[in-house]
């Protein structure tokens, strides 16, 4: 029930942050048309990706909140993983095109009035407000997929703002500081889009989510165990799963062994907050010496 009640939160941040991007792209757009501006024009279209990237990350929260079933035994959370690599996926491609523009596109100077300065500010400030709302919801939720959202807000901020900077420039002649601009902002672009690689990379291929030597620690302190010779752990979206094979003296009865089993997973869940464990209890043939 708390994972339900989690995931509608997700959603509804999504559903508010596909809104606040359906306003800036219309505005975006008006502006770009107004003034003939490309880089304005470019910006809308960027806009729309990501108001397509809501609507795959609210579509991915629902798959992902999905119960397991036989085709997905440990049921859907890396879906939201994988969502979170595809975004950094797409910051990646956006700081390409972002480079490839400031170096080999041409700059046209562009007229400029208050009033669609005024939008484009505004713009600004609405992206400003979303990526900061969204990042307090992503740690309120410990939602990855929000995280990495609300990083790609981020990045829409510094674009607007370099989109701004350029448009302005170009109206007063100064074209190289437009290029210089572009290419700082693609950088920036590349950096949290690595950011957002090294949270996914490590679940796609099933890097530990916790370090086995304090896992075998923490099992080896449970009285009861002889030894633990298998010990595992990976992420299944934003939660650790664990299981282990241990041994326990083969004299014991299975409810004596059970009793050791669950005082394993309460030590383990008190230390390391993960409730998904599975232990495999077998009886430990070494001879006594």
């Amino acid at each position: 029930m708390i994972q339900l009640s989690r995931d509608r939160r997700v959603k509804r941040v999504i559903l508010l942050e596909g809104a606040a991007n359906l306003a800036v792209l219309v505005a975006k757009l008006v502006v770009g048309l107004t003034t003939g501006s490309l880089a304005v024009l470019g910006d809308a279209v960027h806009s729309l990706t990501d108001l397509a990237n809501n609507i795959v990350a609210w579509t991915v929260i629902r798959v992902s909140a999905l119960p397991a079933d036989r085709e997905h035994p440990y049921g859907h959370r890396k879906f939201e993983t994988l969502a979170v690599f595809g975004l950094a996926a797409l910051l990646v491609v956006l700081a390409f095109e972002l480079a490839l523009n400031a170096i080999k596109g041409e700059s046209k100077p562009i007229a400029s009035s208050p009033w669609e300065l005024g939008v484009m500010l505004t713009v600004l400030i609405i992206n400003v407000t979303v990526a900061v709302w969204e990042r307090r919801w992503a740690r309120r939720l410990q939602s990855d997929i929000l995280l990495a959202d609300a990083s790609h807000t981020f990045a829409d901020v510094m674009i607007t703002l370099a989109v701004i900077a350029g448009w302005q420039l170009s109206a007063m002649g100064y074209v190289w500081l437009d290029r210089v601009c572009a290419l700082g902002v693609a950088g920036l672009v590349m950096f949290l889009a690595y950011q957002l690689f090294k949270r996914a990379i490590p679940a796609l291929v099933d890097q530990f989510a916790v370090d086995p030597e304090q896992l075998r620690q923490t099992v080896m302190g449970v009285p009861g165990v002889r030894e633990v010779r298998r010990i595992r752990s990976r992420w299944a979206g934003s939660e650790a799963v664990v299981d282990m094979i241990i041994t326990v003296d083969p004299a014991l009865n299975t409810e004596q062994a059970h009793a050791i089993s669950d005082q394993i997973e309460l030590q383990v869940e008190q230390r390391f907050q993960i409730r998904d464990i599975s232990i495999h209890i077998e009886p430990d043939t070494r001879p006594v010496a």
